[in-house]
């Protein structure tokens, strides 16, 4: 663990505890860590700006990887690189998933108009219409969607609970030619009933926008650590020499021979964590 420079963390059922917040002992490993010279990257399906509050929490400066991958920016607004879901693709998608139009946030860049695309609310169960009382600012109703469609989005978003998810995700499947254009990634919270099925350019994930900063900052796939929890970590933790997941991780990411730390609500970050430092210190 004495060559990990580079520390890739999910926020959600990772980072964050069931509180949502982070804990005090993961704070303080991690500004720990930065002390050391070790670099933090959050990588969230979050959108930017939805994410940024938690990287602000922890007092000093971090790369964040957002929207699944599509978006990577530091915490002070810098864009180092961008993925957009090609506007051609995400027509294709609407009009294959017509059924399913009520369960679709379509997410824009933050510009002159807010950036969250909906329909309605009348398919989105409870879970999700707390984010999405959190984001009212940032949401404009348009109906039918396809006309909000005039730009590339970051990327399309199906979201319901588990049943209607793995629907929609079978019916996604039948479109084989719109697959070659996309990437479809799950997110699941079976406790919550709450699936997302996010849906971004061709080649985008967490795993490859993590590759590219890599690259970029010259670190190895060995000196990468990774921690996450859910379907999409999954590129992320093979791309990582030193792959985690939390002990609250979903039930398929456990057989992948990866280590296991502890759950999100007992400091799973920081056990995890703590045995790279001691290998640096």
């Amino acid at each position: 663990m004495s060559s990990v420079r580079l520390i890739a963390i999910d926020i959600d059922g990772t980072l964050l505890n069931s509180n949502y917040q982070v804990s005090a002992r993961d704070l303080e490993t991690l500004q720990r860590a930065h002390s050391l010279g070790v670099e933090i990257v959050l990588a969230t399906g979050r959108r930017h700006t939805f994410a940024l509050p938690v990287a602000q929490a922890l007092g000093f400066e971090v790369t964040l990887i957002s929207s699944n991958g599509a978006v990577t920016k530091s915490s002070d607004g810098s864009l180092f690189h961008k993925d957009p879901l090609p506007l051609a693709a995400v027509r294709e998608l609407v009009q294959h998933m017509t059924d399913f139009r009520r369960n679709l946030v379509v997410t824009f860049d933050d510009g002159d108009q807010p950036p969250l695309v909906l329909e309605s609310l009348d398919e989105l169960n409870e879970s999700i219409k707390k984010w999405l009382e959190k984001n009212a600012q940032y949401i404009r109703y348009v109906c039918p969607v396809e006309e909000a469609l005039t730009d590339d989005p970051i990327q399309a978003m199906f979201c319901g609970t588990v049943e209607r998810m793995i629907t929609a995700q079978k019916h996604l499947q039948k479109n084989k030619p719109l697959l070659t254009r996309i990437t479809a990634l799950k997110t699941q919270y079976a406790e919550r009933d709450l699936c997302m099925l996010d849906i971004l350019n061709k080649g985008c994930t967490k795993g490859a926008a993590l590759r590219r900063w890599a690259n970029y900052r010259e670190f190895a796939p060995e000196e990468v650590m990774a921690i996450g929890d859910n379907y999409n970590d999954i590129e992320m933790l093979e791309f990582a020499g030193h792959p985690y997941i939390m002990g609250n991780a979903t039930e398929e990411l456990r057989d992948r021979g990866w280590n296991t730390t502890l759950t999100n609500n007992e400091n799973g970050v920081a056990m995890a964590i703590e045995a790279a430092l001691e290998g640096i210190e």
